[in-house]
């Protein structure tokens, strides 16, 4: 075996290890770049679901659960829609009103003006993405939308829900800022979202 047989083999010996290590780092590097980055969750990313009209109420912060029961996370966000029908067809997002329909009518296109009386809680609204596939609710092509109107939002949050003894939803706990400091449910029944008074908090 010559000599130069020897040297290209000892070559090969030193330099291969090293030449896996810099294909190894390379597909990290490229799977780095290639990987979708989560959004985050700001007034950037609620125009981009909902249109320039609707904002984050910065007093609360984003919450996470399966409302719909696909077993796929979806997001509730409390926001605040300066016209909350204007962008519903361009952004594919629905405007609903489960409370007033609750009471007898709930036609958004009507009820859309009859927000809650106190300037504070104007235009306050739930903001409410189901997720689809593995990115669920982060997806470029998230499922349902909705904003639902006129609920006077002084705290919201997600609990489960016993609807009978074999099921139980996540649905959204909110306590009113109302007169009477309402606390009530909205759920997904497995078509649409529902509102249900649980009683006053007032003496």
């Amino acid at each position: 075996m010559g000599i130069a047989t020897l040297r290209l083999r000892d070559y090969i010996t030193i330099m291969w290890p090293r030449i896996f290590l810099v294909a190894v780092l390379s597909s990290c590097a490229l799977a780095q770049q290639t990987k979708k980055t989560p959004p985050h969750v700001d007034d950037d990313f609620v125009h981009d679901q909902f249109g320039s009209s609707c904002t984050l109420d910065p007093n609360f912060a984003p919450m996470t659960g399966d409302l719909n029961s696909d077993g796929i996370e979806d997001l509730v966000l409390v926001g605040r829609c300066k016209n909350a029908l204007i962008d519903q067809d361009e952004k594919n997002y629905k405007v609903i009103d489960p409370m007033d329909s609750f009471y007898g009518y709930g036609n958004p296109k009507i009820t859309s003006s009859m927000g809650p009386a106190d300037p504070r809680l104007k235009d306050i609204v739930l903001l409410v993405i189901h997720g689809a596939g593995t990115d669920a609710w982060r997806s470029t092509t998230p499922g349902e939308k909705f904003v639902i109107i006129n609920l006077a939002v002084k705290t919201a949050t997600l609990k489960k829900l016993k609807l009978n003894k074999k099921k139980s939803v996540t649905a959204i706990y909110v306590e009113e800022s109302t007169g009477d400091q309402m606390t009530s449910e909205i759920y997904w029944d497995g078509r649409k979202y529902k509102y249900e008074p649980l009683g006053s908090s007032a003496e």
